[in-house]
């Protein structure tokens, strides 16, 4: 099967995670892919492969050589919880220049996506308009499942042994939560969760969220003198008070940001969330301690009780594991190289499941997919792009075991 065939398969299973839930994983539907990526693997001669009840498979290829290190490649199971991912309808076209209109009048232009004139006379998967594509991460999932498929049909390539996983919930932060790093075996991994042909990835931001809760009094407004405390008002204080250019729309590169993802607010109550990102570990330790120094002033302001914050790290720069190990990145390099692949190095704005991995002992930079706009209706692949891919991972195995 070909990686396209099996990423126009993946996109169609519904696997879209929720935050709220709670539970591991956070959507039961996680299971519906995981359990046919294990049938598959198994067709394919992987008897090992398996799910746990908590949407996680795992399976991994004998060594053919002795001495070898121990490669995973891991992708993720799930899409995001705020775009829908329920009744994708894929549409493969041949790029011919100019703007593409999608089903429901939905455009991908390149004077608004200038990359999209790179894949002239190639074949795109896009979107039928009203839904994501889910190339971020079924393209990890089809490249990583087509290399398995091509390793096991050519034997008399040598390779250390080759660990497969495939995690659920990572849009929303928890994919290595329960990742079983120990039963896994693997000495390093590469995650296949990237974007753009040719990115690679081995920087990523230093993560935290933050829960700021607001308890108010009301009163009758023309009695309100020096009694009301409205919640609404010390939320748009708390918000004026957050520097204007350091948000998500304002920055790029290496500059981190605050980024107020969700608020509610009336008299008596409110909440807001937001999520705190720097690369820069010292930078990332400041932010957390101004959003706390903010929330202390207004408590001091409108009384302990009014404002409450809770600050959870999320996930770390991978970095600072991968530069111990930076033969992992090398390796990339030459793979791309070998596949008459352009390098893309630049610090990811986000994490990857590696980065928590990282932090874990399993060191995990990350591969391109080939995907462009992920967490949106203008989601759209280049078949040749994840047929890069495959050859990439191909390359990494083929180099580790020649080391």
């Amino acid at each position: 099967m070909s990686v396209k065939e099996r990423f126009l398969r993946y996109v169609q299973i519904d696997t879209q995670s929720d935050p709220k839930t709670g539970t591991h994983p956070s959507t039961q539907k996680q299971l519906d892919l995981a359990r046919v990526l294990v049938d598959e693997l198994k067709a394919l001669g992987v008897e090992n492969a398996y799910c746990n009840e908590h949407a996680y498979v795992y399976a991994y290829l004998p060594a053919t050589v002795e001495n070898a290190p121990s490669i995973g490649f891991i992708a993720h199971l799930d899409t995001e919880p705020t775009t829908s991912g329920k009744n994708v309808k894929p549409q493969c076209i041949r790029y011919n220049g100019g703007d593409i209109t999608l089903a429901n009048g939905v455009v991908l232009s390149p004077d608004e996506f200038p990359y999209l004139q790179n894949y002239e006379g190639r074949e795109l998967i896009v979107t039928g308009g009203d839904t994501l594509l889910g190339a971020d991460d079924k393209a990890g999932i089809a490249e990583i499942m087509t290399a398995v498929e091509y390793l096991i049909a050519h034997p008399e390539l040598k390779r250390g042994k080759i660990g497969i996983a495939f995690t659920p919930d990572e849009e929303i932060g928890e994919g290595a939560s329960l990742f079983d790093v120990e039963g896994f075996g693997c000495d390093f991994a590469y995650t296949v969760d990237g974007e753009e042909l040719g990115e690679l990835g081995y920087e990523t931001f230093n993560a935290a969220e933050a829960t700021v809760l607001l308890k108010g009094k009301n009163i009758h407004p023309g009695a309100a003198k020096d009694k009301m405390i409205n919640c609404a008002v010390i939320a748009g204080e708390f918000l004026a008070a957050l520097p204007r250019d350091e948000i998500p729309a304002k920055t790029e590169g290496r500059e981190g940001f605050y980024h107020v993802c969700d608020i509610r607010a009336s008299v008596e109550s409110g909440e807001i969330s937001l999520i705190i990102r720097d690369h820069d570990g010292q930078k990332f330790q400041a932010r957390k301690a101004f959003i706390q120094s903010v929330c202390d002033t207004l408590a001091n302001r409108y009384g302990k009780e009014a404002i409450s914050c809770t600050l959870r790290d999320q996930y770390y720069n991978c970095y600072e594991k991968l530069k111990e190990h930076f033969h992992l990145i090398e390796n990339a390099r030459t793979a791309y190289a070998q596949a008459g692949v352009r390098l893309i190095e630049a610090p990811v704005r986000g994490g990857t499941d590696g980065s928590t991995l990282s932090f874990m002992g399993l060191p995990c930079p990350n591969l391109f997919t080939g995907g462009h706009n992920a967490h949106s209706v203008r989601e759209f692949i280049p078949v040749p792009s994840m047929e890069k891919a495959v050859e990439v991972i191909v390359n990494l195995v083929k180099l580790y075991a020649n080391e």
